[in-house]
């Protein structure tokens, strides 16, 4: 059977979609050739195919994984730690950043990092965006009328709060770290765990969470109806002075789609401008891609664009009661299954990780590195 090169979007795609041995066996049918299957449902009925039974009987997994490792260059008893958790979790251990090595060399520079956009504003959504704004601000969309979004998205400290977890209605403790709105609208999904699919259904969630703002959208609403300032602001917006949660969290996301940060030095180095960063950024840069970290932290945010297991090679130790996708998906192989966070802005958007428990970027470095990499 003829085989065929994977470009380096093949490869992203795949890996951004898939978290299990389907992504796997989804490179292997692509690059001998057989017609991919459409639907979930068409997948698992081809797992009982000749194309998984040829991708096991060739050894392909076998061979990706351990490659893989020799690659990271593992030391005997964590490459038994690896296999052993491979077989007693019924191969849920993320294979898919085993398999995302071999492809590093494969995937370009200008696929892996790109610079983040110039935000783009269509003339009839300029209004919208400019009512966004001001909801944004307004603390009158809580109940207690002294929450807004900045609240907890303070775009003055890189869209964050730096607490631990943010503190909402009735100085409540939030159960989770509030993650940065800036260049959110190019992330997989929002929230932690990606109950959210995009920034307009995002928008509506704090609104009515009993731990953050405390209201309910029908209160929401009444409370920004009864302002008449806002009338000719939504009138042009929509061409209704009707208020509604529908055109409150479609302002919102208008606006938030506006927070982008585009022309750091980063930016202008991915460009070609090789003075934008030091000597020592750039040897970080450099062992930033040869140390593991661009399995997950990739494309345009750095993150933002996958779900990956917390604790793949050592248990992530924590007191957060968090347990990511699969308080979405109900399936226990996604339990401490993450979106992976962007890393544009970093600096500022401390502390890190869903927790907080991190409070510098060296503590979050030397964590990632053992909890994910099993290096020390």
């Amino acid at each position: 059977m003829a085989q065929k090169s994977l470009t380096a979007l093949d490869f992203i795609s795949i890996f951004a979609t898939r978290g299990s041995i389907i992504a796997l066996y989804e490179i292997y049918i692509k690059t001998h050739n057989v017609a991919i299957a459409k639907t979930e449902s068409s997948l698992v009925s081809a797992r009982n195919g000749s194309s998984l039974t040829a991708f096991f009987s060739n050894g392909g997994f076998f061979f990706t994984f351990l490659l893989s490792l020799r690659i990271l260059g593992r030391k005997k008893e964590e490459t038994n730690f690896l296999l052993l958790n491979l077989t007693r979790n019924d191969m849920r251990i993320q294979i898919s950043v085993a398999a995302m090595l071999l492809s590093l060399s494969a995937v370009s520079q200008a696929a892996m990092f790109e610079p983040v956009p110039e935000p783009t504003i269509a003339p009839q959504d300029q209004a919208k965006v400019e009512l966004g704004k001001m909801l944004w601000f307004d603390p009158r969309l809580s109940k207690s009328g002294f929450i807004s979004c900045n609240s907890c998205h303070n775009l003055s400290t890189g869209g964050v709060d730096n607490l631990k977890t943010s503190v909402g209605h009735g100085w409540q403790q939030g159960p989770i770290n509030s993650p940065t709105v800036l260049n959110a609208e190019k992330q997989i999904a929002q929230f932690w765990d990606g109950r959210a699919a995009n920034l307009e259904e995002q928008a509506g969630g704090p609104i009515a969470n009993p731990k953050e703002m405390a209201s309910t959208h029908e209160l929401a609403v009444q409370a920004i109806d009864s302002i008449p300032g806002y009338k000719p602001y939504f009138k042009k917006a929509f061409g209704t002075d009707k208020v509604t949660i529908k055109e409150i969290t479609d302002a919102l996301a208008a606006f938030e789609k506006t927070l982008t940060t585009p022309n750091s030095p980063f930016d202008r180095y991915l460009k070609g401008d090789k003075a934008a960063l030091t000597p020592q950024q750039i040897k970080g840069f450099e062992l930033f891609k040869t140390s593991g970290c661009t399995i997950c932290h990739n494309g345009p945010l750095l993150g933002g664009s996958s779900y990956q297991k917390l604790g793949v090679v050592k248990p992530y130790q924590t007191t957060n009661t968090a347990q990511g996708r699969i308080e979405i998906t109900k399936k226990d192989q996604d339990r401490m299954t993450f979106k992976v966070p962007q890393l544009r802005n970093i600096e500022l958007t401390y502390p890190y990780f869903h927790d907080g428990e991190a409070k510098t970027l060296e503590d979050a470095v030397r964590i990632m590195g053992e909890v994910q990499l099993g290096k020390t």
